[in-house]
């Protein structure tokens, strides 16, 4: 079975909020959780270390996330800054790396951080070898920049682990992003610059069309998008969140990698769980519609990948119905290999894609 690299799981933010414990098995999480407001908000999870094992899931990028206060939805939302007040989003942000720190400490054998190529070889040949149970890679990104209150602080990031950033998740003082449009503002423009001396990953998920297109032209560091879906796919869809073929070609020329979201909502046009959407009205083929997209934009498979962003907002409930946990993702292949894609194409795009990228990219 081919091992998976997910580049976007929000694992210290539902830790943070919601209590969950990733050690454990999903079944386990769910039976905790059940009939609590937690389904309600954010779903059933999807997660757990025995999927992980089972889905032969080797690497995730661990996110560092919080909304900021206009974002939240009701007084039940604990877990935020507040606008403009970047003292705060530090706190939250270098909090999730420290709980990163601390889970890899306490559950060496489960996971272990990322920092280097070293670091990932000793993972993967772990999972090379014939151990039964192996330890999960966790490469830490940032999503939404506003915890870097100075670009002078990306060394002391960057010395705890930090190894890609994404500008934005709403807008932020340095880039327009989801629901608020805008270009890279001088602020942003600044952060870029700093970025490349290390060099940090920049993740384009969440800007702006502007300012996703001057960042292509103007980082000089390495450019993934970790979790987006194709506009041209999506017609009639109200919202700046996916990304149309002029920047997934301006990615792809730039060697980098796109990750796509199984989020229902983003596979099917006006689905929504709160207005009643059912699992059963999308199928991973929807997913796989995607992924060939970006194959067919490149004009081969090295630059699809996942990012599945489970239990970021959303639950089992708002994923096509052929999954019930992460170790399902398997299953895609079931909609590429009757579209002509072969063995080694599926190595590439269910894990292969990223590993690359972290081989060439990590120091």
């Amino acid at each position: 079975m081919n091992l998976i690299v997910d580049a976007h799981q929000d694992l210290a933010f539902n830790m943070a909020s919601y209590g969950r414990d990733y050690t454990r098995a999903a079944s386990e999480t769910r039976q905790l959780e059940a009939s609590s407001r937690t389904i309600e908000l954010n779903g059933d999870t999807l997660l757990g270390w025995p999927e992980y094992q089972r889905g032969r899931v080797a690497v995730i990028f661990s996110t560092l996330f919080a909304p900021p206060a206009r974002h939240i939805e009701g007084l039940w939302e604990k877990y935020f800054y507040p606008d403009g007040d970047y003292n705060a989003a530090h706190k939250l942000y270098w909090a999730q790396l420290e709980t990163y720190h601390r889970l890899a400490d306490s559950h060496n054998d489960k996971f272990r951080l990322l920092a280097s190529r070293a670091d990932l070889e000793r993972v993967l040949d772990h999972w090379h070898s014939p151990a039964d149970e192996h330890p999960v890679g966790l490469v830490p990104l940032m999503e939404g920049a506003e915890a870097i209150r100075n670009p002078s602080e990306l060394a002391r990031w960057w010395d705890f682990g930090l190894r890609i950033i994404g500008l934005a998740w709403a807008g932020t003082r340095y880039c327009g992003g989801t629901k608020e449009p805008g270009p890279l503002t001088d602020d942003g423009r600044a952060l870029l610059k700093a970025m490349a001396d290390f060099p940090f990953t920049l993740d384009l998920s969440h800007m702006d069309e502007a300012s996703a297109l001057e960042a292509l032209d103007r980082y000089e560091g390495p450019i993934i998008a970790t979790h987006v879906n194709c506009l041209a796919l999506l017609d009639g869809i109200d919202t700046n969140r996916h990304f149309s073929d002029r920047v997934l070609r301006g990615i792809i020329e730039r060697n980098g990698v796109i990750g796509s979201v199984p989020f229902n909502t983003f596979l099917k046009v006006g689905w929504l769980r709160s207005k009643g959407g059912r699992r059963d009205e999308v199928s991973l083929s929807a997913l796989a519609d995607h992924i060939d997209h970006v194959c067919q934009l490149a004009g081969d498979t090295r630059h699809a990948a996942l990012g599945t962003d489970f239990d970021g907002g959303f639950g089992l409930q708002s994923t096509p119905h052929e999954i019930d946990t992460i170790a399902d993702m398997h299953k895609l292949a079931d909609f590429l290999i009757p579209r002509g894609y072969t063995a080694s194409d599926l190595t590439a795009i269910l894990g292969g894609n990223w590993l690359n990228h972290l081989q060439e990219h990590l120091p």
